[in-house]
C-alpha cells in the first residue's frame, strides 16, 4: 500500500447528481401529472423496497434551499438534475406550462445561483408522462418526439437565459431495456422491435434538441447523458472477444455513435437486419441525427461488464435478444460491493477515457454518475450519530483518481459527479442500497445529516488535492 496525491486540474467539477423523481415527491401534483415511474410504482408497489417510491421521495420541492444549503457545505461545484416532463405541462399536446411547478423551477434556480453552485438539467430522467405512454406507446411514437421537442421549447424559453448546461436524457436506453429488451419491470413486455424504436427515436429526440438549441442561439452547451457498460471480453480468444464486441454494440454504441459521431454503426444495423428487427427509420431522420451531434457527454460509470461467447445454442422458439451473442461473466476472485451485487473495478474509468480519447474524437465528458450504495448505512454511525462510510470515501478518491489519470493522460475528461447528493429512492430498490454523501432519515422526518463522506469531499474541493492509498506494492 502507497500513499498518492494528486492535484486537481484547473476548474474540475467536483459535483453530485440526481433526478426529479427520485427526490421531488409528489407534493402539489395535479390529477393526470403521472409519469411512467409513477405508474410502475402505483401497479407494481410491492416490487418497491418496503413499498417506499416517489411519492415523497426526499420531498425536495419543499426543502431544496435546505438541500442547497447543504451542497455549499460539502462543497459541490455543480449538481444535476432532471425537470419533470409530467409535471412541468398540464397539457402535453399544446404545451401548456404548470406555473405552480416551473415557479418552483425558478426559486431553485435563483437560489443555486445564490449559493454560487452551477445547476445542470437534463430534460428527460424517465419521467416520460404516462398518458403518452398510454395514448401512444411512450417513446414508440414519433408524435411523442415532436411532443417532446413542444415542451423542450417551453422549458428552454423559460430557463436558458440563466442555465448553460443541458442535457437531454440521462441515460436513455435504460427504460426500454428494462421493459421491452428483459421484461424485468412494469409493464412486462418481451419486444425486441420496440426496444430498437425506443433507441431511435431517443436518439432523433436529442439531435432535435441539439437543433433546437443551436437555431434559437442559446448560450452554453447542449449534451446528453449515457451510461455506457465498461466491457470485457472474458478472454483473448477470437469468441470472446466478438461477444464484447457486438455487446458494446448494442448496449453502447447504439447512443454513443449516433450522439457523438451522428451515425448508427454499421455492423449493428447489419445485425438488426439479420435478425430481422423492424423499427422505422427515415433518411430526414438519419440526416437530422448526423447534422446535430452533442456538445459534450456525461458517463455514468459504476462498474465493468465482463461477457463471454454463448456456451449453449439459443432456443428456437425465444424471440432475438442481443443475448444471443454472449453470456454474462464473473471474474473469480472479484473485488466486490456485496450490499449491490457489482463488482468494485476503478480502471473502468480511464477505459473509458481512452476509448473517449481515441474513438470518439475526445469530445468533451465527464464522468456523470458514479457512486456506492451500501444497505444498512445506520451500523456505520459513531457516537454522534454520523454514518463513517469510509468505504465510500475510498470508493470515490479510486474513481476520481482514474478520471483525473486519465486527463493527464490527454482525455479532455471535464469532471467527477457522484451519485449521489443524498440517499434518494432508486427503481426497486428504492432506499435499500445509500448512495448519498447525505443521510435521508426514513425514521426521523427525513431529516439531513451530513456523513463522513460529505466533509471529506469539501475538503477535497477545498485543497484541490486528491489523496489516496493505492494496492499496489508486493506482499
Amino acid at each position: 500500500m502507497s500513499k498518492h496525491t494528486i492535484a486537481l486540474p484547473q476548474g474540475f467539477i467536483l459535483g453530485a447528481a440526481a433526478s426529479a423523481w427520485q427526490t421531488e415527491g409528489w407534493s402539489g401534483k395535479k390529477a393526470g401529472q403521472d409519469s411512467y415511474l409513477d405508474a410502475w410504482y402505483q401497479q407494481d408497489r410491492h416490487v418497491w423496497h418496503n413499498g417506499y417510491g416517489p411519492a415523497v421521495a426526499t420531498d425536495f420541492i419543499n426543502r431544496f434551499r435546505e438541500d442547497v444549503a447543504l451542497m455549499k457545505a460539502a462543497g459541490l461545484t455543480h449538481y444535476r438534475t432532471s425537470i419533470n416532463w409530467s409535471r412541468f405541462l398540464t397539457d402535453y399536446e399544446n404545451a401548456v406550462v404548470d406555473e405552480g411547478y416551473a415557479a418552483y423551477y425558478d426559486q431553485l434556480i435563483d437560489e443555486m445561483q445564490r449559493q454560487g453552485i452551477e445547476l445542470m438539467l437534463c430534460l428527460e430522467h424517465y419521467e416520460l408522462p404516462l398518458q403518452l405512454l398510454e395514448e401512444y406507446g411512450g417513446w414508440q411514437s414519433k408524435h411523442v418526439v415532436e411532443l417532446f421537442i413542444r415542451y423542450v421549447e417551453k422549458v428552454f424559453a423559460r430557463y436558458a437565459g440563466k442555465v448553460t448546461r443541458w442535457f437531454v436524457f440521462n441515460e436513455p436506453i435504460v427504460v426500454q431495456t428494462r421493459v421491452y429488451l428483459d421484461a424485468l419491470r412494469w409493464p412486462y413486455e418481451q419486444n425486441t422491435h420496440k426496444w430498437m424504436q425506443w433507441n431511435h427515436h431517443k436518439n432523433l429526440a436529442t439531435a432535435k434538441v441539439v437543433k433546437l438549441f443551436r437555431q434559437q442561439g442559446y448560450a452554453g452547451t447542449v449534451g446528453t447523458i449515457l451510461n455506457p457498460e465498461v466491457t470485457y471480453p472474458r478472454s483473448s480468444a477470437a469468441h470472446d472477444v466478438k461477444a464484447a464486441k457486438i455487446y458494446d454494440l448494442f448496449y453502447n454504441r447504439v447512443f454513443l455513435d449516433p450522439a457523438i459521431k451522428g451515425v448508427y454503426p454499421a455492423e449493428l444495423l447489419q445485425l438488426l437486419d439479420k435478425h430481422e428487427v423492424q423499427w422505422d427509420v427515415t433518411e430526414e431522420e438519419l440526416a437530422i441525427i448526423a447534422a446535430n451531434t452533442v456538445d459534450e457527454v456525461g458517463l455514468n460509470l459504476y462498474y465493468p461488464h465482463r461477457v463471454k461467447a454463448p456456451s449453449r445454442a439459443w432456443h428456437p422458439e425465444t424471440p432475438f435478444h442481443p443475448a444471443f451473442y454472449y453470456e454474462h461473466f464473473e471474474l473469480p476472485g472479484r473485488r466486490m460491493n456485496s450490499s449491490r451485487g457489482w463488482e468494485i473495478q476503478p480502471r473502468i474509468v480511464f477505459d473509458m477515457a481512452q476509448r473517449m480519447k481515441e474513438e470518439y474524437g475526445n469530445l468533451p465528458w465527464f464522468v456523470a454518475e458514479s457512486g456506492m450504495g451500501i444497505e444498512n448505512e445506520a451500523q456505520f454511525k459513531n457516537a454522534q450519530g454520523e454514518i463513517q462510510d469510509d468505504y465510500r470515501i475510498n470508493f470515490i478518491a479510486e474513481h476520481l483518481y482514474q478520471a483525473v489519470r486519465a486527463r493527464e493522460a490527454g482525455s479532455n475528461c471535464l469532471g467527477y459527479m457522484l451519485w449521489a447528493f443524498t440517499d434518494n429512492v432508486s427503481p426497486m430498490n428504492a432506499f435499500k442500497n445509500r448512495y448519498g454523501l447525505i443521510e435521508i432519515d426514513l425514521d426521523n422526518q427525513r431529516q439531513r445529516r451530513m456523513k463522513k463522506s460529505a466533509h471529506w469531499f469539501r475538503q477535497l474541493r477545498d485543497t484541490q488535492q486528491l489523496t489516496l492509498n493505492i494496492d499496489d506494492e508486493a506482499k
